[in-house]
C-alpha cells in the first residue's frame, strides 16, 4: 500500500483565544464579519466557527478568512495567530493523496479504483423520497453513499488499482448523470451537505480521464463531463463558503476546456469564475472573466447563455459603481433573454429563468446603492420562482430583506427576514445564511422595533437548532 500522510492530532489554538479577549465567541464572530465587510470579503463566521478555530480543528483558514484576520490584526502572520503556515502541511482532503502526487493539481484529487465497475459504483447517486417530492429533483438515500470512505464500495485510495482500464460510454454516461444529479439536488437543498460527496465523485471522474484507455469519441465526452463536474463541485464549494477551493476547481475546469478545445465548457468555467470573483470582492476580475465567457460563447448560438453572461458582467460593473456600463450590460441581458430558449442552450442553464434574471438584476441595483429598484426586482424574482426551488426562493427572500433595509424600510425588512429564516431550515447554503446573517447584524441597531425583535429572536433560534 502506498504511504499516505495522516493529519497530526489537533491541539488548541491558544493564540486566537487570546485575540478574542473578553468577547464571547458570538461577539468575536460578529467582529470578524464586520472586518470582512470593511475589506469587501464575504465570510459567514459564527460562534461555532470560532470554537472550531480555538479547539484546533481548523489548522489553517481559507484565503478569505486569512485576509480578514490579517486586517483585524495588522502585521501578523498565520503562525502569529496560531495557524499552520501555508506550504508547511497540506490540509487533509476527503481522500488523502500519495506523496508522489503532491505537485500535480489534477492527480492530487484522484484515486485508484478497482476498475470500471467500481468506478461506476462510486459515480452513482441514489434517489431518496425527500427529493422526489419536488418535481424534477433527485437525491440519495439516508445511508452511507457508495464510494464514500468507510462504505466498502471502493478500495482504499492507497491501494493500487488497475491503470489503463478500458473506459467506455457506460462510464461516460455515469459522469454525465452525476453532473445532472448534483445540479438537481443543489436547486432544492443548497451546497453544504453535498460538497464532500460530490468531491469524491469528481476524483473518480478524473481517475477515468487520467488513468483509463478509451476511444477518441469517449475521450471527447469524458473531458466535457469531467470539466462540467469540476464546475459543479466548484459551485458547491462557492455556495458553501469555500471560495479558494471553488477558484481552484474552476481553474481546473478551464484547463480541461482549453486542452479539449471545448468552447462551451470554457464559457461555463469563465461564467462561474466571474460569479465567484464578484462574491469575493474582485469586481474587475468578474468583468474580465464575464467578457472572456461571452467571447468563448459567441459561436455557440445560445441567446440565453449570452444573457446570463451579460448579467455576470453587469454584476462586476455594479460593484465598481460604473452605472453606465452596468445598465448597458443589463440591457443586453434582457434583449438576449427575450430572444427565447433554443436547442443550443446548455443543459447546465436549467436554473436560468425569468426569476433568476430578476434576482441577478436586483443584486446589480443593490450594489449600485439603488435599493428601491433592487427591492422591486427582488419581489419580482420571488413571485416568479417555482415553489419547489426552495434554495433560490430563500436566496431571493434574503436579497429582498437586504434591499428593504437598504432603503430604510426596517419593518418590511424584518417581516421578510422572518420568511427567509423560515426557509433556511430547508436549505444548506453558507452563502445564503451569510446574507441573512449580515442583514440580522445590521438590524440589531433597530431591535427596539417589535418586528425586528421578533426577527432577531427567530434568527437566534434558527442558529441554535
Amino acid at each position: 500500500m502506498a504511504h499516505v500522510s495522516l493529519p497530526s492530532p489537533t491541539s488548541p489554538n491558544l493564540r486566537m483565544r487570546e485575540r478574542r479577549g473578553g468577547l464571547s465567541p458570538r461577539e468575536f464572530a460578529a467582529s470578524v464579519r464586520r472586518a470582512a465587510r470593511e475589506i469587501g470579503e464575504h465570510v459567514s463566521c459564527d460562534a461555532r466557527y470560532v470554537g472550531r478555530i480555538e479547539s484546533g480543528e481548523i489548522r489553517r483558514p481559507n484565503y478569505a478568512y486569512e485576509r480578514v484576520f490579517r486586517h483585524m490584526f495588522p502585521g501578523t502572520t498565520l503562525a502569529d495567530l496560531g495557524f499552520t503556515p501555508r506550504g508547511e502541511s497540506r490540509r487533509a482532503a476527503v481522500l488523502p493523496a500519495p506523496r508522489d502526487e503532491e505537485n500535480d493539481d489534477v492527480q492530487r484529487r484522484t484515486f485508484l479504483a478497482g476498475g470500471p465497475l467500481a468506478v461506476v459504483t462510486a459515480l452513482s447517486w441514489d434517489t431518496p423520497a425527500q427529493a422526489q417530492d419536488s418535481p424534477g429533483s433527485r437525491g440519495w438515500a439516508e445511508r452511507p453513499p457508495a464510494g464514500v470512505p468507510g462504505s466498502g464500495a471502493v478500495p482504499d485510495p492507497g491501494t493500487p488499482g488497475a491503470p489503463n482500464a478500458r473506459v467506455g460510454l457506460r462510464e461516460v454516461r455515469e459522469v454525465e448523470s452525476a453532473v445532472r444529479q448534483i445540479r438537481l439536488l443543489d436547486d432544492v437543498h443548497g451546497a453544504d451537505t453535498l460538497f464532500d460527496r460530490a468531491g469524491h465523485t469528481l476524483r473518480t471522474a478524473y481517475q477515468l480521464l487520467n488513468c483509463g484507455t478509451y476511444t477518441a469519441r469517449v475521450e471527447q465526452r469524458l473531458q466535457a463531463g469531467a470539466g462540467e463536474l469540476a464546475i459543479s463541485v466548484g459551485w458547491l464549494a462557492h455556495d458553501s463558503g469555500r471560495l479558494a477551493e471553488a477558484r481552484s476547481l474552476y481553474a481546473e475546469a478551464l484547463a480541461t476546456a482549453r486542452m479539449a478545445s471545448d468552447a462551451a465548457l470554457e464559457a461555463h468555467a469563465f461564467c462561474n469564475t466571474a460569479f465567484l470573483a464578484r462574491d469575493a470582492g474582485r469586481p474587475r476580475e468578474a468583468v474580465r472573466a464575464a467578457q472572456a465567457a461571452r467571447s468563448a460563447a459567441s459561436g455557440l448560438g445560445s441567446a440565453r447563455l449570452q444573457s446570463l453572461l451579460a448579467l455576470r458582467e453587469a454584476g462586476g460593473w455594479a460593484l465598481l459603481r460604473d452605472r453606465g456600463s452596468c445598465l448597458k450590460a443589463l440591457g443586453e441581458a434582457r434583449t438576449s433573454f427575450e430572444q427565447g430558449a433554443s436547442e443550443a442552450d446548455p443543459d447546465w442553464m436549467s436554473f436560468f429563468n425569468e426569476a433568476e434574471l430578476a434576482g441577478l438584476t436586483a443584486q446589480c441595483w443593490a450594489a449600485l446603492g439603488e435599493f428601491e429598484s433592487a427591492a422591486e426586482w427582488a419581489e419580482r424574482a420571488i413571485a416568479l420562482q417555482p415553489a419547489h426551488f426552495v434554495r433560490n426562493r430563500t436566496l431571493y427572500t434574503a436579497e429582498l430583506a437586504h434591499d428593504q433595509l437598504g432603503r430604510g424600510a426596517v419593518v418590511d425588512a424584518a417581516v421578510t427576514g422572518m420568511s427567509a429564516v423560515a426557509l433556511l431550515a430547508q436549505v444548506r447554503s453558507t452563502r445564503i445564511r451569510g446574507m441573512v446573517s449580515a442583514t440580522a447584524e445590521r438590524m440589531r441597531q433597530h431591535q427596539k422595533v417589535p418586528e425586528v425583535s421578533d426577527f432577531l429572536e427567530r434568527y437566534r433560534m434558527a442558529l441554535a437548532s
